[in-house]
């Protein structure tokens, strides 16, 4: 029998219950060689019963367990090291909805060695350090579920110090339905050291429908805003994917430039707007999805209310005539609707129909597509090399769409892009596409050069607009992409990736505009046209370039 200092631990399951109050599921204390390996904590989503069958942790709404006793975030930590506990941890899936967190390590200076560890679906945190020093984790992933982990972060550091994380992926589900701020949050700490990370919210998808089998890459609107916040330093990373970054008592968050121009607040309190757009006199449009309201915003009528029917709103374009031409994410392939915005009560259903050869109307489209063939065979033997992102990106942007959708007054049409369902045709389901998944739509005329964003590759790219939405002739522009990109009355081009990059007609990196928040759509207006109206999840601001 090995002597307690050079325990192994292996191979085993550990469930405390849903109705168990403050129970945890393995407090640790032993020294730095003790192993503990292959250990799979039960409870909540990713339960498998001794049956083989999948335990149903969620009520209709995702909003609680089927059984109201079982409360979420009612237990202490599945794994709890703890009082010099330390040692090496391999392979542990840790996804107990029930307990605050997969992993609490506090007041410990024994070195820990943490190895692919994934701790998934809890309600506040899924790894908390706590007075901790000399830990390294190794491919630590983590993943915050649309029900419970709204509110998530991936890793919460307190007081601690000497931590490494290399190879970490903090992950929301493309199914999230609300804004999360962090997928890091630091208190008190330093000498945190974080080596290729890459946080996101997007992954592929295989399905066979009415319309055939396919594979596409669903993208939440959702991921964590930044990827990391020092709270005590007051300092924000939005880059959502890079190298390396140390965190000490060195560490500034001064701008490394001046921002070109300064923005101003126009109105806040939001849940999470997007879908924006602007009529011919300046006026912008855009939608609070979660509340199911349209706003307008002009200089002179401030913040209104245009319209608050139930109808999931997603995206809108606006024709001109002024008319509001709306996507719904309701039904199984989605419903676009017109509406007057002095008349909204008075919905006008719109049925996609043939594509009109030789029309004048201008073409909506996404302004930034994800396209990284997740679930499609990429592989080329007879060139021994597989497609790169960009080829796919080209590939698949040149088709033309069969369908589109026409406004009331035929000034404006919408390429029907196909649309993924995933569950139910109702509020209880999921539908994805390009048109739903942008943050909002562009508009050209066929044979204009627009912008447009790979997001897969985070590169924006100049291309000719066709029929059918097709973008031809894709010429990479900008070293960024993100989530937004608008061509400003000056030709200058404005890229939202974490701030607001601005570039020259031939893709020069002339300036930045800094915002309190994530900018996450683009809009040029107001009276004259030179307005940039920036939406981020919970304020829209405005700058005047």
């Amino acid at each position: 029998m090995l002597p307690f200092h050079c325990a192994i631990v292996s191979g085993f399951g550990l469930f405390t219950g849903g109705i168990n109050p403050r129970a945890t599921a393995m407090i640790w204390r032993a020294g730095e060689r003790p192993l503990v390996d292959d250990v799979k904590v039960q409870g909540g989503h990713g339960t498998t019963l001794a049956d083989g069958s999948r335990f149903e942790p969620y009520n209709p709404n995702h909003t609680a367990d089927t059984d109201v006793t079982k409360r979420w975030d009612g237990q202490f930590s599945s794994l709890w090291v703890t009082d010099n506990g330390g040692g090496t941890f391999n392979g542990l899936w840790t996804p107990n909805t029930y307990a605050h967190a997969g992993l609490y390590v506090s007041n410990t200076s024994t070195p820990g060695y943490v190895y692919e560890m994934s701790a998934e679906h809890h309600a506040r945190a899924e790894i908390v350090l706590d007075g901790v020093r000399n830990w390294n984790f190794y491919a630590p992933q983590t993943e915050e579920e649309a029900g419970e982990s709204r509110n998530a972060v991936a890793l919460e550091v307190r007081n601690s110090r000497n931590i490494l994380f290399a190879n970490f992926h903090g992950y929301r589900v493309t199914r999230s339905i609300q804004p999360a701020s962090s997928a890091v949050k630091l208190y008190g700490s330093t000498d945190i050291r974080f080596r290729n990370v890459h946080v996101n919210a997007e992954s592929g998808f295989a399905t066979c429908d009415d319309n055939g089998c396919g594979t596409y890459l669903r993208a939440s609107k959702f991921p964590f805003e930044n990827a990391i916040s020092d709270v005590t330093r007051g300092g924000d990373v939005r880059e959502r994917e890079f190298a390396v970054l140390d965190i000490t008592d060195a560490t500034t968050t001064t701008p490394a430039t001046v921002p070109m121009t300064p923005v101003s607040k126009l109105a806040d309190g939001f849940h999470s707007i997007g879908g924006g757009a602007v009529d011919q006199h300046g006026k912008l449009y855009f939608i609070d999805r979660f509340f199911q309201r349209i706003h307008g915003w002009s200089d002179t009528g401030r913040l209104s209310v245009v319209a608050d029917a139930p109808l999931d709103a997603v995206n809108l374009a606006v024709d001109g005539s002024g008319d509001l031409l709306v996507m719904s994410s309701d039904g199984p392939e989605t419903t676009v609707y017109a509406i007057d915005p002095g008349a909204p009560n008075a919905v006008r259903p719109i049925a996609p129909g043939a594509v009109r050869g030789g029309s004048r109307a201008r073409v909506a489209l996404p302004g930034s597509f994800w396209n990284n063939g997740e679930f499609r065979d990429q592989y080329d033997p007879a060139r021994d090399r597989f497609t790169t992102l960009g080829e796919m990106f080209a590939r698949d942007m040149a088709v033309p769409r069969p369908r589109e959708y026409v406004s009331p007054d035929g000034s404006l049409v919408l390429p029907a892009y196909r649309v993924w369902q995933q569950g139910p045709a109702n509020h209880l389901g999921w539908r994805f596409s390009d048109l739903l998944d942008t943050y909002g739509w562009i508009t050209g005329k066929v044979g204009e050069r627009i912008h447009v964003i790979n997001a897969s590759e985070n590169r924006t790219y100049s291309g000719l607009l066709g029929a059918g939405g097709a973008v031809g002739d894709l010429k990479p522009f900008a070293p960024r992409g993100g989530e937004s990109v608008a061509t400003g009355p000056n030709g200058r081009v404005y890229v939202a990736n974490g701030q607001v990059f601005v570039y020259d007609p031939a893709g020069a990196e002339v300036g930045r505009i800094d915002v309190p928040d994530r900018p996450l759509q683009l809009l040029f207006g107001g009276e004259d046209g030179r307005t940039l109206y920036i939406l981020t999840h919970h304020a829209l601001y405005s700058a005047r370039p």
